[in-house]
C-alpha cells in the first residue's frame, strides 16, 4: 500500500509540475503564482461555504433523529478537497475544484459507500484488524442497541468474542446488594 501510494505522489508529481512549466511558458513567471495563489483563495472560499452546508444538513438529519450517513461522507470529501486546493498547483486544485461540486461528490460518495459496504459484507475492516460486527444493522436514531455483537482481533489473529455491551447507569443494578461496585 505504501508503494501504491509513493508511486501515485511521484506522478502527481509530475504531472504538476509539468502542468505549472506549460502555465508559466503560456503567461509568465508571475502570472503562474498569481493563478495559484488566487485558485488556492477561491477554492479555501468555496471550501468554507460548502461545509456549512454540509453541516446544516448534518444538524437537520440528527434533528429528524437520522444518522447523518451522507453528510459525513460529504464531510471527508470536502477535508480532501481542502487539502486538494490549498497544494499549490492547477492539477490538485482542478481535482479539488470538482469534488467540492455537489453533483462530482455525490458520484464519489457512492462509490464509496459501495465500496465499504461491501468490505462489511465480506467481513474485512478498512484498516486491517481491529473491531469488527458481527452483522450489519440499519440502526434508527433512536434504537442503537441492536448493532450486533463486536469481535476484537487479539495480537494472534484470533477474534475473541466481546458479546452484547450493557448499560452501566442503569437503575435495576443500583440496588444489587451483590454488586461489588455497592460493596465499597
Amino acid at each position: 500500500m505504501i508503494g501504491v501510494l509513493f508511486f501515485l505522489f511521484l506522478v502527481v508529481l509530475v504531472v504538476e509540475g509539468y502542468v505549472i512549466l506549460a502555465f508559466n511558458e503560456a503567461v509568465g513567471g508571475w502570472n503562474t503564482i498569481g493563478l495559484i495563489v488566487l485558485t488556492s483563495m477561491v477554492g479555501a472560499w468555496l471550501v468554507r461555504r460548502e461545509g456549512l452546508s454540509v453541516l446544516r444538513r448534518a444538524q437537520l438529519s440528527l434533528d429528524k433523529g437520522q444518522i447523518p450517513t451522507n453528510e459525513l461522507i460529504n464531510g471527508v470529501l470536502l477535508l480532501v478537497a481542502a487539502a486538494l486546493i490549498l497544494t499549490p498547483g492547477f492539477f490538485t486544485a482542478g481535482v479539488g475544484l470538482l469534488l467540492l461540486f455537489p453533483p462530482t461528490r455525490a458520484v464519489v460518495r457512492e462509490v464509496l459507500k459501495r465500496r465499504f459496504a461491501g468490505r462489511v459484507a465480506r467481513g474485512g475492516t478498512i484498516g486491517g484488524p481491529g473491531i469488527r460486527f458481527g452483522q450489519w444493522t440499519d440502526v434508527s436514531g433512536t434504537d442503537v442497541t441492536d448493532a450486533g455483537e463486536a469481535r476484537y482481533g487479539d495480537s494472534a489473529g484470533e477474534a475473541i468474542e466481546l458479546g452484547p455491551v450493557s448499560d452501566t447507569n442503569s437503575d435495576a443494578d443500583a440496588d444489587d446488594p451483590d454488586d461489588p461496585r455497592e460493596q465499597r
